[in-house]
Order: structure tokens, then C-alpha cells, then sequence
């Protein structure tokens, strides 16, 4: 249940608005920062993690279509990830397990991804470009990604973003698109999946959709118009480290 509590709902309402708003700008849906601010107010992340997922969509869905009208969306680089992610995210969400030893991975993970967006610098004026991955390379990747998604409760746009710029297979605004678009569907599987194994109380979801879906029509404009591939780069890898601390605090 939300909290009774004016001020505290109105804390956490506002957390989730300002987590929509960060993801969103770099095309992801926030599932992360969702399950780690309502883990704050005493709710469980696992079993938050239904809530978190239709959060993704809704906030995912608008980025992916501001990205989309201005033109960086590219679904030959897409679907090559989305073959293999779709079945076994819903897998994932099927998968009855402990969290925390994900988390702790996922941690791993997003602490080295936010090291190399934050630290390596990209040339000036940054370079517009797109390479599709090899079928051999994005289809075991995309399970991946896929079924750790399932499992702990996200889109997995954390996983791919990173991906996506470090080897060089798109640019920054590129990668927001086909962040966003993956994470939707993904999102989707993945909730599938959950709901396929228990019951889910819908009650408290109101209100946090609101506020998720205002978050991310501001920060999916800003990402898509207003800032450059460059501090797209740092968003994303701020974003990361923000969602590492939150990840190891829900771990611990």
C-alpha cells in the first residue's frame, strides 16, 4: 500500500516523477529507480516489481515516441535483441528466485557501463552512426538481457544502452530509441510473465502512473530535443550509478 501519510506520498510521488524524468531523457523506463524508491517507503521490491513493470511501459512507450517523431529510430538494430529477449523475459518472469544475487551482478554491471560513459569522452562534433550487430552476437546477448530482465523486474535498457554506445553499434540518441522500444516490449513480456504466476493488487497504481507518465513526457522531450549526444552520455552514466546505489541499498 502507498503511504497514508500526505507528506510521505507526496515524497514519494515526487521521487517518481524525478526518476521518469532522468530515464526517460536517455530513453529508458525506470523500472530500477521505481523498485528502489518504493523499496524506501517499506514496499517490496519483488513484489512491487508488477508495478514497476507497467511503469516501463507507460513511461518507455512516450519516450520511445518522442524519440521515434525526431527521426532516431532505427528497428533494423532492434530486432535482432528483441528475437530472443521476448521469450525469455516472460521466462524470467515465470522464475521464482531470489533477488539478490542479481541485483548484486546488475550492480557490477552498471558500475563499469557508468565508468566508461562518464569517463571516456566521445570526439566533438560527436559522430552520428549506426552498425548492426551480428546475428550471432545480438541473439544470445538479447536471451540475456531478456531473461535477467524477467527475473528482477525491468526492461532491461540498462543492460542495452550501454552496449549499444560502448561497442559502437549506434549513437547516443539512437540508442535511447531502441532502449526505449526494447524496454516496452520487454516490459510487456516480462509482466506477462509475472502475472501468469500470481495475483496482483492494482489498488495503489493509480497515482503513480500519473506522475510516471508526466516524468516522461518531460524527459523524453528534453532527451530527444533539447540536449546533445554528449550530455546524453553523461545522463546515462549518472543514471547508472544512481541506480547501482539504489540496487545495493534494496541488496543489503
Amino acid at each position: 500500500m502507498l503511504p497514508q501519510d500526505p507528506a510521505l506520498l507526496a515524497l514519494l510521488l515526487g521521487l517518481v516523477f524525478f526518476v521518469a524524468v532522468a530515464y526517460s531523457s536517455v530513453g529508458h523506463g525506470g523500472a530500477s529507480g521505481y523498485l528502489a524508491v518504493l523499496s524506501f517507503f517499506g514496499l517490496a521490491p519483488v513484489a512491487m516489481a508488477p508495478s514497476a513493470l507497467c511503469l516501463n511501459l507507460l513511461v518507455a512507450g512516450t519516450s520511445f515516441s518522442s524519440y521515434w517523431r525526431a527521426g532516431h529510430f532505427a528497428f533494423r538494430l532492434l530486432w535482432p535483441f528483441l528475437l530472443t529477449s521476448i521469450p525469455f523475459a516472460f521466462l524470467g518472469g515465470l522464475t521464482e528466485v531470489s533477488p539478490k544475487t542479481y541485483m548484486l551482478l546488475l550492480a557490477a554491471v552498471l558500475i563499469f557501463a557508468a565508468y566508461r560513459l562518464l569517463a571516456v569522452v566521445p570526439p566533438k562534433p560527436e559522430e552520428s552512426f549506426l552498425r548492426v550487430p551480428p546475428l550471432g552476437v545480438a541473439l544470445p546477448v538479447g536471451a540475456g538481457i531478456g531473461f535477467l530482465s524477467g527475473i528482477i523486474g525491468v526492461g532491461g535498457g540498462i543492460f542495452l544502452s550501454p552496449l549499444l554506445i560502448l561497442l559502437r553499434w549506434a549513437d547516443a540518441k539512437r540508442t535511447a530509441a531502441v532502449s526505449a522500444a526494447f524496454i516496452w516490449v520487454n516490459s510487456a513480456a516480462g509482466l506477462y510473465g509475472h502475472l501468469s504466476r500470481k495475483d496482483i493488487d492494482w489498488s495503489d497504481l493509480a497515482w503513480l502512473v500519473g506522475f510516471a507518465f508526466a516524468g516522461g513526457l518531460v524527459g523524453s522531450y528534453l532527451g530527444a530535443r533539447r540536449f546533445r549526444g554528449l550530455w546524453l552520455r553523461r545522463i546515462l552514466g549518472v543514471v547508472l550509478l544512481v541506480a547501482t546505489v539504489k540496487l545495493l541499498r534494496t541488496a543489503f
